[in-house]
């Protein structure tokens, strides 16, 4: 049975506590991004991410079944931050659970690269002071 979860929230991602994994997992990735203290080779505060919300959602809800579906995965679990994100903190977060590895790790290369082409979230970079 496949689960997917995506959720929007306000500010820096919290600490991750991890589901049960799903019977029949062999395979958990987590993935976090983590805002980094340059931005175009300049530094920065942090990032502000804005999106259209209702789309985002069902864009990332629809990425996250369709890999699911086509890489047999077994839970895709999906948080993206809006507003500011301090540098060091996390604006995003993927997990995967897969019967085996090679579909997880697939499944995080194809979901970002899509979530990056197709979802409307932007970022925008607070220089630093």
């Amino acid at each position: 049975m496949m689960a997917v979860d995506v959720r929007i929230c306000d500010g820096p991602l919290g600490t991750h506590h991890p589901n049960a994994p799903s019977v029949g997992g062999g395979a958990v990735i987590v993935f976090e991004g983590v805002v980094r203290p340059t931005e175009n080779g300049h530094p920065i505060a942090g990032l502000h991410y804005e999106t259209y919300e209702p789309m985002a959602q069902r864009q990332m809800h629809a990425l996250a079944t369709d890999l699911a579906q086509h890489l047999g995965l077994l839970r895709v679990s999906v948080e993206h931050s809006r507003g500011f994100v301090p540098v060091g903190g996390c604006s995003f977060r993927l997990v995967i659970v897969s019967p085996h590895r090679r579909e997880a790790i697939e499944a995080v290369d194809r979901f970002i690269d899509r979530l990056k082409q197709d979802v409307p979230i932007w970022k925008r970079a607070e220089p630093a002071p």
